[in-house]
């Protein structure tokens, strides 16, 4: 296993020692948690942005189709 050193102010390491403590882990192990939670909500934030990009896409896409439908339904009707 790889070491990381880390410094941090009092404040800090008060209340990474308080959660290690309540939680029964060590320190280094609730900043692997950390961590990979973070990553995780990043992960998630991208996936967001991916389903909300499709979402416009698809929305476009029924846009164009009700735009062509209403057109191909007017055709000849206007006489």
């Amino acid at each position: 296993m790889k070491t990381v050193t880390l410094k941090v102010d009092e404040s800090f390491h008060a209340r990474l020692d308080h959660l290690a403590r309540s939680l029964h882990l060590s320190k280094s192990e609730v900043i692997r948690r950390s961590v990979s939670a973070y990553e995780a909500a990043i992960e998630r934030k991208r996936l967001r942005q991916r389903f909300k990009e499709a979402s416009l896409k698809v929305r476009e896409a029924n846009d164009e189709v009700i735009r062509d439908f209403d057109t191909a339904v007017a055709d000849g009707l206007d006489d």
